[in-house]
């Protein structure tokens, strides 16, 4: 089972799917979310990786992530300009304990 913060549901896929209109945007972000949650590692997935994972389209994730990206719900890493790139999910709600 994995945890799953009520901001998630209760703000986050209101936000994302009612006011974005961008269910797609969301669907990728809980998809990462599982995946960084059962790896503890950044996800490495390319976008036609993550449209089969989630039944989208090539395109639509592409685009998901450029939103997740502009959103600041996401960030990225990339070894070079054509690697593979590595998603980490970022929860901008949750404030940081240092």
């Amino acid at each position: 089972m994995i945890p799953l913060d009520d901001y998630l549901i209760d703000t986050l896929m209101r936000d994302l799917v009612g006011h974005d209109r961008r269910p797609a945007s969301f669907l990728v972000y809980l998809w990462i979310h599982s995946e960084q949650f059962r790896r503890q590692t950044p996800v490495a997935a390319s976008y036609r990786d993550l449209g089969e994972s989630i039944g989208i389209s090539k395109s639509s994730a592409q685009s998901s992530v450029g939103w997740l990206l502009r959103r600041k719900l996401l960030s990225v890493t990339r070894e070079s300009r054509t690697a593979t790139p590595a998603y980490t999910v970022k929860r901008p709600w949750r404030r940081s304990t240092r």
